[in-house]
């Protein structure tokens, strides 16, 4: 006796939530789309992230190393500068005849000297001296604190580079991590509602 009419009802019920469900069913196909759009996107975000900190990561070890060799020969020039100048000042005994004699003569050739500071050096180097010298002492000694003080303006230069590098990389350091954490979240966080819509 009801068969007709709940049916009928039945009917009229379908064709009010066909649309509802078709209209449902068309955005979750279009969200599904975007999130695997937005999951390509965050995955290459993240692959870029790394190696972009794989990078610089070289980088800062090729600066580091660079640095610490550099470091180095400064601190080492430095030293027998210092002890060169003391010698020549205590009135010098067998200076020209140590290992300090030779790095100083290296530094004449390599370091920016006017061409007068260069033969006075190269003059004095070439000596074989076996007292004291007093002729030009003054002169060497302050050729030789010039030397100095530019090394070690040098080496003050290349440290300030080197804690600057150091800065720049723990910041990008810092935000590819955070980079890196961010797309990671989002991966997972997507890929879960990827699942639920699909």
């Amino acid at each position: 006796q009801t068969g007709a009419g709940d049916l009928e009802k039945s009917i009229k019920e379908a064709e009010t939530k066909m649309p509802v469900v078709t209209s449902a069913l068309e955005e979750a196909k279009s969200q599904k789309e975007q999130l695997e759009v937005d999951l390509k996107n965050h995955k290459k975000t993240r692959s870029d992230a790394k190696d972009a900190l794989a990078e610089a990561k070289a980088i800062r070890e090729k600066e580091a190393a660079t640095y610490a060799k550099e470091s180095s020969e400064h601190e080492t020039n430095i030293k027998a500068l210092g002890k060169a100048i003391a010698a020549i000042s205590s009135g010098m005994g067998s200076f020209l005849q140590t290992g300090n004699a030779d790095v100083i003569r290296r530094l004449t050739i390599d370091m920016d000297l006017s061409s007068v500071d260069r033969d006075v050096m190269a003059s004095f180097l070439s000596q074989k001296q076996e007292g004291s010298y007093a002729p030009q002492s003054g002169q060497i000694n302050g050729i030789l604190k010039q030397m100095k003080d530019t090394m070690e303006s040098d080496l003050a230069g290349l440290t300030k580079d080197e804690n600057d590098a150091k800065a720049a990389f723990e910041d990008l350091s810092a935000a590819k991590e955070k980079e890196i954490a961010a797309n990671s979240k989002a991966i997972e966080d997507k890929t879960t509602r990827h699942g639920k819509v699909g």
